[in-house]
């Protein structure tokens, strides 16, 4: 025969797992300085320039 569980208990631990994979997503998104963020995107728009300026005309 298989273990007994109780039910509440596996629910509640099955509902931290997912709380805790979350919290770390957000802090993976959220968790950067606004210095950082804006390194980001300075990089992206110069990237973005240089692909447009690379562009043969037709």
């Amino acid at each position: 025969m298989g273990e007994v569980v109780n039910l509440r208990r596996a629910r509640k631990a099955r509902a931290r797992d997912t709380a805790e994979t979350t919290a770390a997503t957000n802090r993976a998104a959220f968790g950067r300085s606004k210095a950082e963020r804006a390194a980001t995107a300075h990089d992206a728009a110069r990237a973005g320039r240089a692909l447009d300026g690379a562009k043969r005309e037709e």
